[in-house]
């Protein structure tokens, strides 16, 4: 499974009201529910629930939330960008302002863990993360983000 096939450009926005991590979880788990909003406060949990477990944030200014939820069949990705940067205590100590949020199926576990070693994999490019932050608009990510790495 890749990136394009559970990012929806409905489900990218540029967030400039975010003050904490908290509220990011807020509006991340409303873009994953997209069209079924009653899925908010399980996602919502289930982000949180793994935070507890220590910082998704990546260092260089990324973090990728995520959680599992058994009213999912398939996986689907959030993403933002905080056009000011919160702390999301990340092993770096540097604040996070480019954010993809997971929400995948309970018994999704290989393929959850190979989804996000492939993000963080393409986070890891500085070119991305710079490309990312002077993108101008949603669909400009989305093309970043789903485009085939070289």
């Amino acid at each position: 499974m890749k990136l394009k096939d559970i990012l929806h450009p409905s489900h990218i926005a540029i967030l400039s009201d975010c003050q904490d991590g908290d509220a990011l979880l807020n509006r991340l788990a409303g873009l994953l529910a997209g069209d079924r909003p009653q899925l908010c406060e399980g996602i919502i949990a289930s982000l949180r629930q793994r935070e507890q477990l220590g910082s998704t944030g990546i260092g260089h200014g990324v973090a990728l939330p995520h959680g599992r939820n058994a009213a999912f069949d398939m996986a689907r990705a959030a993403f933002v960008r905080l056009p000011r940067p919160i702390d999301y205590a990340a092993a770096d100590g540097v604040p996070v302002d480019l954010v993809l949020a997971l929400a995948v199926p309970a018994d999704f576990a290989h393929q959850h863990l190979q989804l996000l070693a492939d993000i963080a994999e393409r986070f890891s490019n500085p070119a991305l993360r710079q490309a990312l932050r002077l993108a101008p608009d949603a669909a400009t990510m989305h093309t970043l983000l789903t485009q085939d790495s070289p």
